[in-house]
């Protein structure tokens, strides 16, 4: 039997263009002689759909689309994702279904049993779990089919009662087959890989797994389709970040595994928060694998937003800084130099080099920039407010104002032309509350919201990796918003070396202020750094989504009251 994956990326609720594309991919795996074409999790209608599964139009669409897809099935076996009415008054209306489609008929549904509903995953909210596990006999082969997270019920510490592969595996299955839609962190692939590795060692089955590719808003999934033979090991890995096609033939595949034989290696299951574990915290973060996948997924994140959103033009504010720096480099690679405008807007704290560091990168990277001075319309303000303000000395909020000026000049380029304003802020920033909302906080999409600041310096590395493109000055000189006089970030926070370990530690692996300490940290820094993140949270509500590349971003995956007074 040849089994082909067709990993692709989608578009929620674009019915007509996710149909045309699944067809071409059946078409594509004729064309190579497959008997079996797999695609991804809920490809049909996009995954995560959320609460357009609400409506009852949605989901006639998602079962018309699969009637079109049936027709397209008739010397093929096509294994799709979309929702499945439950016929059960009991429960909820749907489930997360596979079906297999063949000689033009529906000739099996499959129902995913482990609705994940932690971090951005809400799909009990929609989904009832399956009832039943059974086999699929499909040209003579007994097919055991899962959807994404029901392979996920492994290692020492499993988060449900139920593994389908258990009840499947009794029946003795030929060939694993997973339907998925797994977002990108930059530990995923290596627990995803620990997964079907594990599952082929313990069942002494091969698995083919077909994952989703693209960005849905915040999410991004990065492709990586896998198959492993029945003695665990690896016989394909497909591309990350882009679209991508492969057959493989099950009996080359268990011939081979029978002469390589059993796998060296022990499976061993990672979750997210084991990689990396034992290594110093911002080696980590930063290592150059890190900083490759991470790179490729923002890009992914940018093109995918502005192309599924109709939108072709981005502008962004250019301070001379870091965080400017990286996402102009990275908006230019996304949508083309000429699709990205910087503005350069300098106060009266500006300092000379940001202006020439800003005017040298645009200049680098080929974009269109304006250069447009806010002291005017800065000193009206403070003239405006100076009946109010009297003779209040020079503060936070003159500060403020210097950055609320800059959102509304750039919204209103942003208008004016049809725009749309790519924030700056870095995780580091929005973790402790270092913003100004409506100023620069504001934006259509966070591009380094979920990149800490050690992070952001060694993104502007690795896009400097063949030649100078962020000049060498921003990259050296000292953090600062300049908005005042020798204004430093580190006036206000902790050095960012020790401020990201502390946040770390906290947001992704969700540890108390005891466990911190223990590790070495002083407690005074980290009850304040603590008490910022948890104080800060009604700046963060209010921001645009996040590109997320950790595996705990702020945003829908990170649900915390803004009303609280736990580590505040």
């Amino acid at each position: 039997m040849k089994i082909a994956l067709a990993q692709q990326n989608y578009h929620i609720g674009n019915f007509e263009e996710n149909t045309r594309k699944i067809i071409e991919g059946v078409n594509w795996a004729k064309g190579q002689g497959a008997d079996l074409v797999v695609f991804s999790e809920l490809c049909v209608c996009g995954y995560p759909p959320r609460d357009f599964l609400e409506f009852n139009d949605f989901v006639n669409k998602c079962y018309a689309a699969v009637d079109e897809i049936r027709e397209h099935a008739d010397t093929i076996g096509v294994l799709i994702g979309s929702p499945a009415r439950n016929p059960r008054v009991e429960g909820k209306d749907l489930f997360n279904a596979a079906f297999l489609l063949h000689e033009k008929k529906v000739v099996a549904e499959i129902h995913k049993t482990l609705l994940p509903n932690y971090d951005i995953f809400d799909e009990y909210r929609y989904f009832e779990p399956a009832f039943e596990w059974k086999l699929v006999p499909f040209k003579g082969k007994k097919l055991a089919v899962t959807i994404c997270e029901d392979i996920w019920n492994m290692g020492s510490n499993p988060l449900y009662r139920i593994t389908p592969m258990e009840k499947l595996a009794v029946d003795h299955p030929d060939i694993m087959i997973n339907l998925s839609a797994s977002p990108y962190n930059y530990a995923q692939d290596i627990v995803r890989n620990s997964l079907v590795k594990a599952h082929t060692m313990k069942y002494g089955i091969p698995m083919f797994y077909c994952n989703a590719v693209g960005s849905q808003t915040e999410i991004v999934f990065d492709g990586g389709s896998l198959v492993y033979d029945s003695a665990g090991n690896k016989v394909a890995e497909m591309k990350y970040f882009e679209e991508d096609y492969q057959v493989f033939d099950v009996e080359e595949t268990e011939a081979l595994a029978a002469r390589k034989g059993v796998a060296a290696d022990t499976p061993v299951y990672f979750s997210a928060t084991d990689v990396g574990v034992g290594e110093d915290t911002i080696r980590y973060l930063t290592n150059e694998k890190n900083m490759e996948e991470i790179y490729q997924a923002l890009i992914l994140g940018i093109r995918d937003y502005f192309r599924k959103m109709g939108f072709t033009k981005a502008i962004l504010g250019a301070s001379g800084g870091i965080d400017s720096a990286v996402v102009q480099a990275l908006a230019v690679a996304a949508l083309g130099k000429e699709n990205v405008r910087a503005v350069l807007m300098p106060s009266p704290y500006s300092s000379s080099h940001s202006v020439d560091d800003a005017k040298q990168l645009s200049e680098n990277l080929g974009n269109p920039y304006d250069i447009v001075a806010i002291k005017d319309v800065y000193e009206s303000f403070l003239t405006t407010l100076s009946p109010i303000f009297k003779d209040s000395p020079f503060g936070i909020a003159e500060e403020n104002i210097q950055s609320r000026t800059r959102g509304n000049l750039l919204m209103a380029i942003s208008n004016k032309f049809g725009y749309i304003l790519l924030n700056t802020s870095n995780k580091s920033e929005l973790a402790t509350g270092y913003g100004t909302l409506y100023g620069d906080m504001a934006g259509g999409l966070g591009v380094l919201g979920d990149v800490y600041k050690m992070q952001v310096f060694a993104l502007a590395k690795y896009i400097n990796r063949e030649k100078e493109i962020i000049p060498v000055n921003i990259l050296v000189k000292p953090p600062s918003a300049e908005l005042r006089p020798n204004q430093k970030d580190s006036d206000s926070l902790p050095e960012y070396d020790t401020l990201d370990r502390v946040l770390y530690e906290y947001i992704e692996l969700r540890n108390g202020p005891k466990e911190i300490i223990q590790k070495g940290y002083d407690p005074v820094l980290v009850a304040r750094v603590l008490r910022l993140v948890n104080t800060n949270e009604y700046k963060r509500n209010q921001f645009c989504p996040i590109i997320r590349i950790s595996m705990k971003a702020f945003g829908v995956g990170r649900r915390v009251p803004i009303v609280g007074k736990y580590l505040s």
